[in-house]
């Protein structure tokens, strides 16, 4: 499943770094999937299912605290044993994001469609 971040960030930006997918963006930040990605062209999020240009910039999920773009996170399957802005986060406000839940094998597709060889 991917992780979101409650509203109990304090906006330390300590989980931001550690992203290997960068799915993590500050409060009010517009972002894109070619963010730190391999990504050109058009892609279909693995979570949303909606096809976009991989360079365009997308409204923020959140204006006030640090979030985490769904369709990005892999919970950093494929790339540590653990998810790293969890490790990090010095209030525990990453968290399992319920409403999607995923397998093992699907993050690690969703990992794969996001950094092309």
């Amino acid at each position: 499943m991917a992780i979101k971040i409650t509203d109990e960030c304090i906006n330390c930006g300590a989980c931001e770094p550690e992203c290997p997918n960068t799915a993590i963006y500050e409060g009010g930040a517009e972002w894109k999937f070619s963010d730190g990605t391999s990504l050109k062209g058009n892609y279909t999020g693995k979570n949303s299912g909606v096809q976009v240009d991989a360079t365009k910039e997308n409204e923020p999920v959140d204006m006030d605290v640090y979030f985490i773009v769904t369709d990005k996170c892999t919970e950093c399957v494929g790339f540590h044993e653990e998810p790293q802005c969890a490790a990090v986060c010095p209030v525990d406000c990453c968290v399992p994001d319920e409403d999607f839940v995923e397998e093992r094998a699907s993050l690690l597709e969703k990992k794969d469609s996001l950094h092309i060889s």
